[in-house]
């Protein structure tokens, strides 16, 4: 019996950059959201590892072969359960790859929840986390799927209060811009964590209280794509 997971698209409502490791890894403090749109991820019993991708933005993964964040979180699951078994994973792809919504991130949380669940591996919350952490500091957050305070490089989650239905423009500029040269270019000084509550009623209270917050790495995009700075404008 085949497996369906949804990999919704990701949205940082706000993103503070509050430090840095010594590993050069980011210290961040961000409020997740998860937007009604994103891939679908259908996993099916089959001998070994296998993946068919179809869907409009199946151009952006296509050049990776093997070493996307599907077959990477499929692998993964696979060698830690110690796992014989194969899935037959095709992949339907809504989200733009590079696009900043956490489109691989998502896909290889997806991934993860089904092989889970065909493979019969019922991995507690912290062990699926812990494996999610390998994959990218995001993978974490999408495998919650629900609004969710981050902190740490995105590895210390904290599920937030119900949030206030809200409709948002999400605008791609058709320019790839994968997270980690925005994090490389971004520079200054750093931010403090901005967590606020009670959580607003309403999308105009959300609006209200996220105009004092912001996206730190907003600067580093622009100059990266400067198209993205004639979307905002």
């Amino acid at each position: 019996m085949a497996v369906r997971a949804f990999a919704p698209a990701k949205i940082n409502l706000y993103l503070h950059i509050i430090g840095r490791r010594a590993d050069g890894y980011h210290l961040l403090d961000s409020l997740i959201a998860f937007a009604d749109i994103g891939d679908t991820i259908t996993a099916a019993p089959a001998d070994a590892l296998a993946l068919t991708v179809d869907g409009p933005e199946v151009a952006g993964i296509a050049g990776l072969g093997d070493d996307n964040l599907v077959f990477r979180a499929a692998r993964l699951l696979k060698e830690r359960g110690r796992i014989e078994a194969g899935a037959a994973l095709h992949l339907e792809k809504r989200l733009p790859a590079a696009g900043g919504i956490g489109g691989g991130s998502s896909d290889a949380a997806a991934v993860l929840r089904a092989l889970s669940y065909l493979w019969d591996r019922q991995l507690d919350n912290e062990a699926l986390a812990a494996l999610a952490l390998e994959l990218g500091a995001d993978v974490p957050a999408c495998l919650a799927a629900r609004p969710v305070w981050v902190g740490g490089i995105g590895e210390e989650l904290q599920p937030a209060p119900f949030l206030p239905a809200a409709g948002i423009v999400l605008a791609n500029p058709r320019r790839p811009l994968p997270t980690a040269d925005v994090f490389r270019r971004r520079a200054g000084r750093f931010s403090s964590a901005a967590r606020f509550g009670p959580v607003p009623a309403d999308a105009a209270g959300l609006v209200a209280a996220l105009t004092s917050r912001r996206n730190d790495l907003t600067e580093a995009a622009v100059a990266l794509a400067p198209e993205i700075g004639a979307v905002l404008d």
